[in-house]
């Protein structure tokens, strides 16, 4: 299965149309999750609330005073293999920004159709590289292309929404590009990649930035840098950098210390 035949080529302009009214801003309204009336969500733990008039771009549940936002399908697997995508998000300043190491093991987190995994296991030989996705669709994606490619260091792995299902104490790295913002469980999902982490393992942290309002991305689909901080502190991340260079995104850097609190890890 490859990339054109992946999606029906007579689809192929309609899911390329639909993920650029998902994720792309196009109305001048800014909907926030400040601005949402919320009632607290008995269902679920006292960590999330949900809110009454949820934005169309959301899912109506609310995290640290964020809305959080739908999640792209695997119908936008052309989305993600854009060509302009190597202008628009700069992968060589992000992969630079990760210091890897050639026997790193790492994850790429929401790995989609393999944009970053790919050119992360070039660059790790002697390492590998968990391809972490919730969705079935996207991993076959991934192991189609581990052949053409002859990628073994590539493991594909199917994650929960509350589990990347990776080995504890096993990550030097971990990668969310424009991912973490659509975790339906944030808390739950970033305490398992704590756990997977080794001590002194960093996650790298992309996302659209929300401070600044000619980034045309839909609201939702933005983090800004004081939000990022707030969600990775409180589940033991220490902040490291915030790394600038690309176009529209921040490039976020944490790390897991010596001592993450007890109660944080289960």
């Amino acid at each position: 299965m490859r990339l054109k035949n992946f999606i029906n080529p007579v689809l192929a302009v309609l899911c390329v149309a639909m993920l650029l009214c998902h994720c792309r801003e196009s109305l001048p309204a800014r909907e926030t999750a400040q601005h949402l009336l919320v009632q607290h969500d008995s269902v679920e733990t006292a960590r999330y609330e949900q809110a009454r008039f949820p934005s169309p771009d959301g899912i109506g549940k609310i995290y640290m005073g964020r809305e959080i936002a739908k999640v792209m399908g695997h119908w936008g697997a052309l989305w993600l293999e854009r060509p302009e995508r190597a202008w628009e998000e700069r992968p060589d300043i992000v992969l630079q920004a990760m210091e890897l190491n050639p026997t790193d093991v790492v994850a790429d987190i929401g790995a989609g159709t393999g944009y970053f995994t790919f050119r992360i296991a070039e660059r790790v030989p002697k390492g590998k590289v968990y391809a972490v996705d919730i969705q079935p669709e996207m991993l076959n994606f991934i192991k189609e292309r581990m052949q053409e490619k002859r990628a073994p260091n590539i493991i594909p792995t199917l994650g929960t929404e509350q589990n990347p299902n990776l080995p504890e104490n096993s990550l030097d790295k971990v990668l969310l590009v424009d991912a973490y913002h659509e975790f339906e469980y944030p808390y739950e999902m970033m305490q398992s990649i704590v756990k997977a982490l080794k001590v002194g393992g960093r996650v790298i942290q992309v996302e659209y930035r929300a401070e600044d309002e000619t980034v045309p991305i839909k609201p939702l689909h933005k983090m800004s840098e004081a939000q990022a901080k707030k969600e990775m502190q409180a589940v033991g991340l220490k902040w490291l950098a915030t790394k600038s260079g690309l176009p529209w995104q921040h490039i976020l850097i944490f790390e897991k210390p010596a001592a993450v609190p007890e109660t944080l890890t289960k």
